[in-house]
């Protein structure tokens, strides 16, 4: 730079100097022509004056004028050869000033480059320097597990004394731990008919058995297993002490064992045979006495009226309208002769008919001709289910007493009544709350999905059920609804619960799904032909973050004994913790305060704001959490050239741990195929078969939490994605992506209609172009009804509404829309199946199929959209590199 001055600066003076000699030049040149003709007449009077003394006047004259036209014709030349040189130089000494211009303005954008690299190589460093620093200051080593500790022999022989079931009051007492240690994965041992002769019909226990083989804790090893499972059937009226003692691994007193006995009737009675001694078995059914019941040892179960299993969401009504025909129903019969306390529960019921009012009842307290049998001391149920399901259907809330026995906490009428309600989306009124043992009330928060009162409350019952608004009612409806798919629905759901609750009782963490397989589609000696990535003129120069080598996110460490504070909360579709183990579909135990276990895979807790603010905060990309990449997942079929452009505009994308291509074609792609280097890995996957589902696969080659999901043919720039990705990073929990689109009511003929037009609202971000959590993909691929999948592909259609009814079904909130983009179009791409004449009447299908499987639309609208702050906005230039793409 000083050199290029310094030059400027001669050259400068030399071009004043020539000026100053063009100016004087003449100048004298006039002179001196001006003397010299003054002294050329002078000369020519003197000579005339001579020739006219000499006589030679004429001759002399003509020849000095001749001499002096010549001399001055020569001068003329010499002064235009001169001031043609000089302007010659002048006219060279511009165009080298205007080089120097240039190269000039060339060297301060060289500057401007050069600084802007230099800033990303900065952010390279205090990246790289951040990333040791957590190295050094890491406090807990990575260290794997604990190995496996399997006991290897069966129980020992322990005596059996008189009062031993009595004693078991909790799990402390009377479970053997020493068989269950943190790592076991708490297997469990299914007795099989041969070795429990007479206790169980054999048909029953081949069906227990299929369900219990698909529990991940299920083991074929009697001497490893942890507890020990016996099924006792329907009926327990010749149960005795001797039988039980003839278990192979019953140990002398029965601990560690679980005896199940699934009512399937409403006739079934108890046999509470003070001679049975349990010992420190845990019984689970659903009849109890309250002095035989050992809280915190044995279990209440639901009855098991529900199919082996399956799915049974076809079994439930809508659940709108919140408010149906009736307020309030009841119907049932006493079978026995009434206290005064009770028969004033009646009269109050027959209040409920008389009283003037707007709402409905449905009370029947006497139904002599519909009875349902039976020795049970309690209100009996009249007629059949397909009879009690008309007026449950059209109740807003349902009554619930208490046994009429009062030793009795639970019944299978009492349970009947509770299922019923939860099938058919009537919310519970339990009255007598404090004297119903409800099932699985140690891991169920029951008054979230129902109506807890004391029987003294009865007079103001009305008032309080005309108090509670629409949307509570939805929220317990829901809630019930919950309970009943995941708990009660099917012999699997209760068995499966039985047993998450006795292993979350002893503190063993839920076994992790397994992740999807990831096989690449080239074969490990095969190496695909390189080419360099087509880099697009358009993309701006702005820095947008460090090119990093690809890493991980976060593995899960937490200590195994804190068991209820152990990872993330999610909250459900109507503001409540939804209470589902992430990376656990399979386990139904579903504890009121559970939250989200992070292997990697779970939603990030609350950061303390270690990315800083103003320059640190834009640097870490958004602060609030820290620095994490992401995975792009492309699905594609039969469109290699699109592809292939595709993955090269990825070149150089920031915060990119590797591309996922996930192949649905049978056809492998041609060896001559040219796939671009774009910085990263790309992993292409073989896909089993060709199913849009794919898209949404858990794979294991998937390591960070952040996925960004594509069609082969979307086109988005770098600062777009980027941009996605910070918004994303502070709405971890939704759906975040570019094309928007929205649902509405067919006016003519009912239902939904999928709406892809332009308007100020949208329910839906399509997934062609949208980034989700990781554990979405689970939900998506495990927990997600198997009939919503099936519909997918069917219709070859559908995946990204599934997916976002998902997701507004889990958080009740709707997508984030990010930017102003509508639309992706690829010209000269083939046609995509989005073009197809049948594609939107399929899609309104699907929204109208998806709304009867979750029994209402999740769907939520928004006007909301985000923009990047100062986007567009003239600000000073010293303070633009904080708020690039903020």
């Amino acid at each position: 730079m000083f050199l290029c001055l310094s030059t400027f600066k001669f050259k400068s003076r030399l071009l004043f100097t020539i000026l100053v000699l063009l100016i004087i030049a003449p100048l004298i040149g006039h002179y001196y022509l001006s003397k010299e003709e003054k002294d050329g007449f002078e000369n020519s009077y003197n000579t005339h004056s001579k020739l006219e003394v000499h006589g030679d006047y004429g001759v002399l004259r003509a020849t000095d004028l001749k001499h002096r036209i010549a001399e001055l014709v020569r001068i003329k030349n010499s002064v235009n050869n001169e001031l043609r040189n000089i302007e010659g130089k002048r006219q060279k000494l511009l165009s080298e000033l205007a080089l120097n211009h240039k190269k000039i303005e060339d060297s301060k954008a060289e500057l401007v480059r050069q600084e802007a690299e230099l800033e990303k190589l900065k952010m390279s460093v205090k990246q790289a320097q951040v990333a040791e620093n957590e190295a050094i200051i890491q406090n807990s080593p990575n260290l794997a597990p604990p190995r496996i500790i399997l006991p290897q022999n069966p129980p020992s022989f322990l005596p059996l004394s008189a009062n031993t079931h009595y004693t078991c009051r909790n799990m402390k007492n009377c479970f053997d731990y020493s068989r269950c240690s943190l790592t076991s994965g708490f297997p469990f041992y299914f007795y099989l008919p041969e070795e429990l002769p007479e206790l169980v019909s054999t048909s029953l226990n081949k069906i227990v058995f299929q369900v219990l083989r698909y529990n991940p804790h299920f083991t074929n090893s009697s001497n490893n297993a942890c507890v020990y499972v016996a099924l006792l059937g329907e009926t327990r009226n010749f149960i005795n002490t001797t039988q039980l003692e003839r278990l192979p691994f019953w140990g002398g007193d029965g601990r560690n064992h679980i005896l199940f006995y699934l009512s399937k009737n409403i006739y079934d009675k108890p046999n509470f045979d003070q001679n049975i001694n349990f010992g420190r078995a845990i019984l689970a059914q659903s009849f109890w006495n309250e002095k035989n019941f050992r809280p915190g040892h044995d279990i209440i179960l639901p009855v098991s009226f529900g199919p082996p299993g399956g799915e049974v969401w076809m079994d439930s009504p809508y659940m709108l309208p919140a408010r149906r025909k009736y307020l309030l129903s009841f119907e049932g019969y006493k079978n026995i002769n009434i206290t005064k306390r009770q028969q004033n529960f009646v009269d109050m019921l027959q209040k409920f008919i008389t009283q003037t009012t707007v709402d409905q009842f449905y009370i029947i307290t006497d139904c002599e001709n519909q009875r349902v049998e039976s020795d049970i001391i309690d209100w009996c149920l009249c007629s059949d289910e397909t009879k009690r399901k008309v007026f449950i259907t059209q109740s807003t809330f349902t009554l619930i007493p208490a046994p009429l026995d009062n030793d009795m906490i639970s019944t299978a009428m009492m349970q009947t009544r509770i299922f019923e309600s939860l099938k058919f989306g009537a919310i519970p009124v339990f009255l007598e709350y404090d004297r119903i043992g409800l099932p699985f009330d140690e891991v169920i928060d029951w008054c979230r999905a129902a109506i807890c009162i004391a029987g003294e409350r009865i007079p103001e019952l009305h008032w309080l059920l005309r108090t509670i608004p629409d949307n509570d009612i939805l929220l317990m409806r829901r809630q019930g609804r919950m309970l009943y798919e995941k708990y009660f629905g099917t012999i699997q759901a209760i068995l499966d619960t039985t047993l998450a609750v006795i292993r979350n009782r002893i503190g063993i963490p839920p076994m992790p799904v397994i992740d999807t397989p990831s096989p690449s589609i080239f074969n490990e000696h095969f190496k695909p032909i390189k080419m360099d990535p087509i880099i697009p003129d358009a993309e701006p120069e702005e820095s947008l973050g460090p090119l990093e080598q690809p890493f991980s996110s976060p593995v899960f460490k937490r200590n195994y004994t804190i068991m209820n504070i152990q990872g993330y909360e999610l909250w459900n579709s109507w503001g409540d913790p939804f209470k589902l183990y992430p990376h656990t579909p399979f386990d139904p135990l579903l504890p009121s305060d559970a939250k989200f276990i992070g292997s990697g895979k779970g939603f990030r807790p609350i950061n303390n704001g270690a990315g800083g603010a103003g320059k640190e905060f834009c640097q870490s990309l958004g602060g609030n959490s820290p620095r994490e990449q992401f995975t792009i997942v492309i699905l594609t079929y039969e469109r290699d050239q699109v592809l292939m452009n595709s993955l090269s505009r990825l070149h150089g994308l920031p915060y990119l741990n590797k591309v996922l291509v996930v192949w649905n074609s049978p056809k492998p792609p041609l060896e001559d195929l040219r796939w671009p280097e774009i910085g990263v890995p790309i992993h292409v996957i073989q896909a089993a078969k060709n199913s849009l589902n794919n898209r949404f696969l858990p794979y294991e080659a998937i390591e960070t939490e952040a996925v960004l999901s594509v069609d082969d043919d979307a086109h988005l720039r770098h600062d777009e994605i980027m941009f996605g990705f910070r918004v994303w990073r502070e709405q971890r929990d939704r759906v975040v992506g570019f094309p928007g689109r929205f649902h509405a009511l067919d006016l003519n003929h009912g239902g939904w209609l999928y709406n892809s037009n332009y308007s100020c609202e949208l329910s839906m971000v399509l997934t062609g172009a949208a980034f989700v959590h990781k554990y979405y993909l689970y939900l998506y691929s495990y927990w997600l009804p198997q009939a919503i999948r099936d519909k997918v592909d069917q219709y070859m259609n559908c995946e990204d509404i599934a997916m976002n009814f998902l997701v507004s079904h889990v958080t009740n909130k709707p997508p984030v829309k990010v930017t102003s983009r509508w639309t992706f179009r690829c010209p000269g791409c083939p046609v995509s199946l989005s073009e197809d004449e049948t594609h939107f009447l399929e899609r309104h299908k699907c929204i109208n199929f998806f709304t009867e499987i979750f029994g209402y639309t999740p769907l939520l609208n928004t006007q909301f959209r985000v923009d990047s702050i100062l986007f567009k906005t003239r600000i000073p230039h010293d303070k633009q590199k904080c708020f690039k793409f903020i």
